[in-house]
């Protein structure tokens, strides 16, 4: 199933990616069998607290992982170090990582390292080649903005059919507003309601509800 960064986790022993779905159904196995907690993919014992998980991930780091990287730079986002977070973006950048290209282009967009709309749109259109839909839906975005009209609504279709909320309302706006036809708001809004479908599963509903429960989720 495809990855949603927001609904997904990182395992600092191997870096790999896991969503909630996957991570809770093996929780409740290790539970449920009585087993020791690891990772999945590594099999490396479970870290024993929040600290150790987070020594773990900037290890990953120093040997210039990509997706470590990012990470490391997206908690430094949470602590307000944006010099910090600047830094391991950039790295993670340089090794091809696209949401750290499009974290990159938002920094230079709120001026919170410096504020350069050139250096935003290198970043931007880097995340847009490699798929990013947030990247896109930004992109249509200022091109809307800049009036070229007909590169946005194929970025906001694009990013639609890629899943991104945001993009179908802009879409849905235009449609109301008789911009684009209703065959190409139609194919667009189906597009998206597959890309959606594609992300669910019993495990992450019932990984959703559980931390829902918990309060951590939704």
């Amino acid at each position: 199933l495809p990855l949603d960064l927001k609904e997904s986790a990182m395992k600092g022993c191997c870096s790999k990616m896991i969503c909630i779905g996957c991570e809770y159904t093996n929780l409740k196995r290790e539970f449920d069998d009585g087993l020791d907690s690891s990772c999945p993919f590594c099999r490396h014992p479970a870290p024993e607290s929040r600290t150790e998980a987070i020594a773990s991930e900037k290890e990953r780091a120093e040997l210039g992982d990509p997706v470590a990287l990012r990470q490391v730079g997206t908690l430094c986002i949470r602590d307000r170090d944006y010099k910090g977070a600047f830094g391991y973006f950039m790295k993670a950048a340089t090794l091809g990582e696209l949401e750290a290209h499009y974290q990159l282009s938002l920094l230079y967009h709120n001026g919170r390292v410096e504020k350069d709309e050139k250096k935003r749109l290198y970043h931007l259109e880097k995340a847009v080649i490699g798929g990013h839909p947030d990247a896109m839906y930004s992109l249509g975005c200022k091109e809307w903005k800049d009036r070229q009209h007909d590169r946005a609504i194929k970025h906001f279709i694009i990013a639609a059919k890629l899943g991104s909320d945001d993009s179908l309302a802009a879409l849905k706006h235009m449609y109301e507003k008789e911009i684009i036809s209703k065959e190409d708001f139609a194919t667009a809004l189906r597009a998206h309601q597959g890309a959606v479908d594609a992300t669910k599963s019993p495990q992450r509903e019932a990984a959703a509800e559980f931390l829902k429960g918990a309060g951590q989720f939704g």
